[in-house]
């Protein structure tokens, strides 16, 4: 027996961070997640499965139009042909309270009940599936406890929308222990919620598959679903299946050897050509470069990120790799020696430093730079706050490290050009 066990699909969920530059792939974007989902039900097909579980967050909310049911409908009605049964389990972004439009699902797709868990079977794989759909979206209570029993002399498939023990990077609906899941008796747990993959093994085998297609730079590396294949002996083998059609990727690198801003070019362009040189670089890659170490390129660095960007695109572009695009660089770089060795200089630029050294803790001095900047921070667009961490540190009245940064860039680069 064999199925197929997916969920955070997140059909037509826009994908964040490359929207706002020219060289975006803008279909890619626009499509990812129905190309996603159309691959892992060809897989289905080609498979000869013997049925589906989507474990919540089929969709990102409510549709902005019908086009979006119709889709599914018409991936469903595929399944159908194929006499491939589907499970759904509606979990917060599909939540009833969050859906305010609904479409008629072909009669292959079975949902699980808002008001109750409830059990389907196969009778004949001998399968039961177990599941309790959220109704409001805010479900913070333990829906584990509501499960019923294992039917006897069945597979047990419990499926259930989770964060697992408050996981801390995902808000904390319908948690619960592992400890729960194990003692509850089934044989396996078909979890969706948390975005990244995860398995335990013990008296059930408890999956996270991941979502489907990564959407951010947050969720980096491949994405897909599991296969799951159970023997005669009720062994199960887990396989992953990869089906993201456009993948995030962070690399960092080290300056530490670079003495110039082009030096630092060179030294990603090296980087970006062994990333598209590799396995992976058959699925377009979505790239955030982050620069780090301690170089005597950072003062030519300082507050120049768009240009070394237009050096990397040009690195890039001197690839001729057209499967690969650049998200956004980052210069985490430090000086090669301490700043407060100007202080030995007795001139204009140890007076600088100790001007900003005093900034960084002078109320009056960060009160007026927050009411300067607080306008831009607040109504500036999405992908510039994206662009510049900076920002959210200006909402939040957290000016004392931003200034810091600023004094050792920037005395760094004064102190270079004399």
């Amino acid at each position: 027996m064999r199925f197929i066990h997916a969920a955070d699909i997140h059909l037509d969920s826009p994908l964040h961070g490359l929207s706002a530059y020219a060289d975006a792939p803008a279909a890619m974007l626009r499509n990812s997640t129905r190309e996603a989902f159309s691959s892992l039900v060809t897989i289905a097909i080609d498979e000869s499965v013997d049925f589906m579980v989507i474990a919540g967050d089929l969709y990102d909310g409510t549709w902005r139009d019908h086009n979006t049911g119709i889709f599914f409908c018409r991936e469903m009605g595929r399944l159908r042909r194929a006499e491939i049964p589907v499970f759904v389990l509606f979990g917060n972004h599909d939540a009833e309270s969050e859906m305010t439009k609904q479409l008629q699902l072909p009669d292959n797709v079975r949902t699980f009940s808002t008001r109750k868990a409830e059990t389907f079977r196969i009778d004949a794989l001998k399968v039961a599936l177990h599941g309790h759909s959220f109704k409001e979206r805010e479900t913070t209570v333990n829906l584990v406890t509501g499960y019923p029993a294992p039917v006897s002399g069945y597979f047990n498939i419990g499926v259930l929308h989770t964060a697992l023990e408050g996981n801390a990077a995902h808000a904390s609906y319908a948690p619960c222990s592992l400890a729960e899941l194990h003692g509850k008796g089934y044989h396996y747990w078909a979890l969706g919620h948390v975005h990244e993959f995860a398995m335990w093994q013990d008296r059930s085998t408890v999956v996270f598959p991941g979502n489907l297609q990564g959407r951010n730079i947050r969720e980096t590396g491949r994405r897909g679903a599991v296969m799951v294949t159970v023997d005669d002996s009720g062994e199960i083998d887990i396989e992953r299946l990869f089906v993201d059609v456009l993948r995030w990727e962070a690399v960092e690198v080290d300056a530490s050897a670079c003495a110039t801003l082009n030096d630092v070019a060179r030294a990603v362009g090296s980087h970006l050509e062994m990333l598209a040189e590799s396995a992976s670089a058959t699925v377009p890659h979505a790239v955030r470069v982050t620069v780090t170490g301690r170089t005597a390129a950072h003062g030519e660095l300082f507050g120049l990120e768009p240009q070394l960007r237009a050096e990397v695109l040009a690195q890039i572009a001197g690839l001729s790799h057209d499967r690969l695009w650049l998200e956004k660089v980052r210069i985490e770089t430090s000086p090669l020696g301490d700043s407060t060795a100007v202080l030995d200089r007795a001139d204009a630029i140890a007076d600088l430093h100790n001007l900003l050294v005093e900034a960084e803790s002078d109320p009056d001095f960060l009160a007026m730079l927050k009411e300067r900047l607080i306008g831009l921070a607040t109504h500036s667009p999405h992908e510039l706050q994206e662009m510049v961490p900076a920002l959210f540190d200006v909402r939040n009245g957290e000016l004392t490290g931003l200034v810091r940064a600023v004094r050792a860039g920037l005395v760094e680069q004064v102190a270079k050009a004399n």
